[in-house]
């Protein structure tokens, strides 16, 4: 089971002022930067599942197992239990999203078995983290929690810790025992294990630059829309604290915002949006995957993050209005601008004019009628 990387989903592709580092972040030992975008060896696999899961925009992918599959699937069978023993290759390939409309579309209790991980590892901690923040989420509108099942299983482990060490031996036995004779049958074995370490590269070309203008948002996204439809509408909604949802936003837009138009030109769900005379800036919370594409790119750091979220949007999502500006037509080139006082001209024609004085004015210096 390989890990796949779609790089024209990938929000760093999209601009190279992307802080987002989440892929990296949690699996340090799997995934690193090189120029701007994320980089794996050609091996790897499960060990990097987290990557799947936390990827706001899932540019990750395992060969042998689809998230959206693994939720229908699931749901049809009778078990109620979530275990990489059983029927996924790590639970943290499961994102928060996936867990609240598992939990939501499910009439029993999902019980997540825990028993594999060591307690003190990163990996337990982030599941630990998705799993509570998926609970405190549901708590604020629903009756339904997951349950965890902490049975330690050394055996596991230790049969882990043995299948990794079989595999290393299994890559470079041939080098330690080879002969001459050996030589040809085991060079296939050497170049497959040459190739499964070597780093892949990924470079941004004319079909990465063609997808990135797509909006798309993720499935996890559209299963969560379409559970929470299903699910009953509390009497009471509440509001949760910004930094305890890490799946979705609610912002706005302070005075700085110059309309640049840059925002809602790169976010790559489309949350951000605009009319045809780019007069305003729509946001839609159901939309917002929190990459933070916006925030990065934004010069005057315009965009900020409201200090509660909504959870009225899961059950009546609006577009909000964040900013409206006053377009107005250029005096010199007739084209659309945001006019804010003083001539009506805009910023290019008013630096052009600016440029053209001052050549006038260099001129007449050097002519001496100055």
């Amino acid at each position: 089971m390989g890990l796949h990387f779609d790089v024209g989903a990938c929000v760093r592709a999209t601009s190279k002022f992307s802080q987002c580092s989440k892929c990296v972040d949690i699996c340090p030992d799997s995934i690193s930067l090189v120029d701007n975008l994320p980089s794996f060896s050609a091996a790897t696999g499960v060990e990097a599942a987290a990557c799947v899961g936390i990827c706001p925009t899932e540019a990750f992918a395992l060969s042998d197992f689809s998230t959206t599959e693994f939720f229908f699937t699931f749901l049809e069978s009778k078990v109620r239990l979530i275990s990489p023993k059983f029927n996924v290759p790590c639970i943290s390939v499961l994102s928060v999203e996936h867990l609240i409309s598992l939990a939501l579309a499910s009439e029993e209790t999902i019980t997540i078995d825990m028993s594999s991980y060591d307690e003190d590892s990163l990996l337990f901690e982030h599941i630990e983290e998705c799993i509570d923040e998926a609970n405190f989420v549901l708590s604020s509108f629903s009756k339904k929690q997951l349950e965890t099942n902490h049975i330690p299983s050394k055996v596991v482990k230790e049969k882990n810790e043995q299948e990794q060490e079989d595999e290393v031996t299994s890559r470079r036995s041939f080098l330690e025992n080879a002969s001459l004779e050996g030589v040809v049958k085991h060079k296939k074995a050497f170049d497959d294990a040459v190739d499964e370490d070597e780093m892949q590269h990924f470079e941004i070309d004319a079909s990465v630059i063609a997808k990135i203008k797509d909006k798309n948002l993720p499935n996890k996204r559209k299963i969560l829309f379409t559970t929470l439809k299903r699910a009953e509408v509390p009497d009471v909604f509440e509001i949760l604290p910004e930094e305890e949802v890490s799946f979705t936003s609610q912002k706005f837009v302070d005075e700085s915002c110059t309309n640049c138009q840059i925002c809602y030109r790169i976010c790559p769900t489309g949350a951000l949006s605009s009319d045809n005379k780019f007069s305003l800036i729509h946001f839609d919370a159901m939309l917002c995957v929190k990459c933070r594409l916006c925030h990065d790119v934004c010069e005057p750091d315009a965009i900020q993050l409201q200090s509660g979220f909504e959870i009225k949007e899961f059950f009546e999502p609006t577009q909000r209005t964040l900013a409206t500006f006053n377009i107005k037509r250029c005096n010199e080139c007739g084209n659309n601008f945001t006019y804010t006082g003083g001539e009506q001209m805009c910023p290019r024609c008013a630096v052009e004019e600016e440029e053209a004085m001052f050549l006038h004015a260099n001129a007449k210096r050097m002519r001496g009628e100055e």
